[in-house]
């Protein structure tokens, strides 16, 4: 498959190739708006890792490095959200954006389809440095329930090894 061809304009991560609607319809990445797929900026990035992405801004390629400086500009948390998109997709996961719920990522079951099943989790990205309070816990744990999926903490220590809490309601 040739690479994506993708243009960053603004914030947006966007692509009318061939490719990009190939992708897209293969393994969920990006969501199509006006007949083009835009990209969140985790996705660009594994894209961009893997090898199946150029972005073009303004006529010129882009490496990584400048890529990561003008999406850091953007989220300055993406550094820290995007070990956590890796390894869910690599583990074989549908991610995808969850600004709409408050959250980082929802993630959807393995070999589920997007539009047809709701995702399974919501995650919220935290630095293990980091400490919240119960309100703040308690907050994200009612997003969740509230959408009738499981909280998911993922927490990313300083070497980018994260490490999951799954949190669900029980009826006793």
């Amino acid at each position: 498959m040739k690479k994506i061809i993708a243009h960053l304009t603004g914030q947006i991560v966007s692509s009318n190739t061939s490719e990009a609607k190939f992708l897209h319809k293969k393994s969920s990445f990006g969501e199509i708006i006006d007949d083009k797929i835009q990209y969140s900026l985790a996705e660009t990035l594994y894209l961009l890792e893997k090898g199946k992405m150029e972005i073009n801004f303004r006529s010129k390629k882009l490496s990584t490095k400048e890529l990561l400086n003008k999406f850091r500009r953007i989220d300055k948390r993406i550094q820290l959200k995007y070990p956590v998109f890796r390894n869910l997709r690599e583990k074989g996961y549908l991610v995808k954006t969850a600004l709409k719920f408050g959250a980082d990522f929802r993630v959807y079951e393995k070999g589920a389809k997007i539009g047809k099943q709701h995702a399974k989790w919501i995650v919220f990205v935290d630095s293990e440095t980091n400490k919240i309070t119960w309100h703040e816990f308690s907050a994200k744990n009612r997003v969740a329930h509230s959408t009738r999926k499981n909280l998911l903490l993922a927490i990313v220590d300083e070497e980018n090894s994260i490490t999951y809490y799954e949190i669900r309601w029980l009826k006793p």
